[in-house]
């Protein structure tokens, strides 16, 4: 089975920083940013941190990551003058990885890339069939010039409006990813055709010199809290409500002889919500359906709220959020198609099973699941949110 390795190439030299790797930036040295969003993230079986520090080798070892292994690389791959390839190559030389295996290519000078970003680029990449290599972005809305003074990416006589310009997309230097077997055959990062994964506007910012310090300094205060980088903390989830049709159910919709509608649900997903009230969380479902057999199997489960026929389902959350005295960050919502969106958008936490629409899917922040719908969607979920409650 394919592995999926993290690979972070950190010097101990940097002329413009001394060991800025390791320097401390919003409380923590400036790798860890990058570790413990990798650390938590459920796609990534191993990380590896490339050095020729002593230094960084203890610092990244006093986090005690389950998932980090020390690559200590060549000096001759470890100069100001060599390439992240370079490095790259020895270490794939060296380790005789599968060909199929995912390598993530992670640059530990930009801070801002979270578990949910690893999380969603990831199945992102596995999902895109002609894609070779996704490399993280962000949209900027700027307009450039060439050197020769000529414009790019716009007619200088019919300036569009900034609200009506698509922009476009620029690497930030995140992270990218690629299969070993094209990194060994292209000796690059990228292999065609490329897809880019849209990060938010602050994380077009990397640091190479001391003003970008300062500036990535103050937008992880605000971005990025000291807790884990909030490492998926499930803890907070106090109300779980979830859709039905394609979710609970496979989507499919059985008739008998006479007519008769019937939907297949899994005793695995009625004790997932089972497990979920014995944490303390409070348990729904929240469908447009409005069916008996839906109602039926709400009652069964002994669920604390049971929506059905709702249209406006960002509504009737309101509604109940305000009954209950709690925030969207308190709130886990699984969907999986459009009337799902506004929704999942808004709470705290966001799943789909692996069978969503593509819509839903691409969702920035979403938990696409190993699950298909019908297939242990809600137990699958338990599974990751029981570890921060006990």
């Amino acid at each position: 089975m394919a592995k999926t390795i993290a690979f972070i190439p950190v010097r101990g030299g940097s002329r413009s920083i001394p060991l800025k790797n390791i320097k401390p930036i919003n409380g923590q040295p400036l790798i860890y940013w990058s570790l413990v969003s990798l650390e938590h993230c459920s796609e990534v079986d191993e990380i590896v941190v490339a050095t020729d520090s002593v230094e960084i080798v203890k610092a990244v070892e006093a986090f005690k990551f389950s998932k980090v292994k020390i690559y200590n690389r060549t000096s001759e791959n470890a100069q100001d003058t060599s390439s992240t390839e370079s490095v790259m190559l020895e270490f794939l030389q060296q380790r005789k990885l599968k060909a199929a295996d995912v390598f993530v290519l992670v640059q530990a000078t930009n801070p801002f890339a979270t578990t949910a970003d690893f999380e969603s680029a990831l199945k992102l990449f596995k999902k895109s069939k002609p894609a070779r290599s996704l490399l993280s972005a962000v949209r900027t809305k700027r307009f450039f010039w060439d050197l020769k003074n000529k414009p790019l990416n716009y007619n200088p006589t019919q300036r569009p409006r900034r609200q009506d310009y698509a922009g476009l997309m620029m690497e930030n230097g995140a992270f990218y990813i690629s299969r070993v077997q094209d990194i060994l055959k292209s000796k690059n990062r990228l292999t065609k055709p490329v897809i880019t994964f849209e990060m938010p506007e602050h994380s077009g910012f990397e640091i190479d010199e001391n003003d970008d310090w300062i500036i990535c300094e103050q937008l992880l205060k605000k971005h990025r809290s000291n807790d884990s980088a909030k490492k998926m903390d499930y803890g907070r989830i106090k109300l779980f409500l979830s859709d039905v049709d394609g979710v609970l159910t496979d989507a499919g919709m059985y008739y008998s002889e006479k007519g008769d509608e019937i939907k297949k649900f899994t005793t695995y997903d009625g004790m997932g919500f089972k497990l979920l009230q014995k944490l303390g969380i409070k348990t729904g479902i929240l469908t447009a359906e409005n069916r008996d057999l839906n109602r039926r199997r709400s009652e069964k489960l002994k669920l604390d709220y049971d929506f059905h026929g709702v249209e406006d389902k960002l509504s009737e959350l309101n509604r109940l959020l305000k009954k209950l005295g709690l925030d969207y960050s308190e709130v886990a919502y699984v969907g999986d198609d459009l009337n799902d969106i506004e929704v999942l958008k808004k709470v705290g936490f966001a799943f789909c099973p692996s069978t969503a629409q593509p819509e839903v899917c691409s969702i920035r922040g979403i938990h696409i699941l190993k699950a298909a719908g019908g297939g242990g969607v809600v137990r699958e979920i338990y599974r990751l949110i029981q570890p921060f409650k006990t």
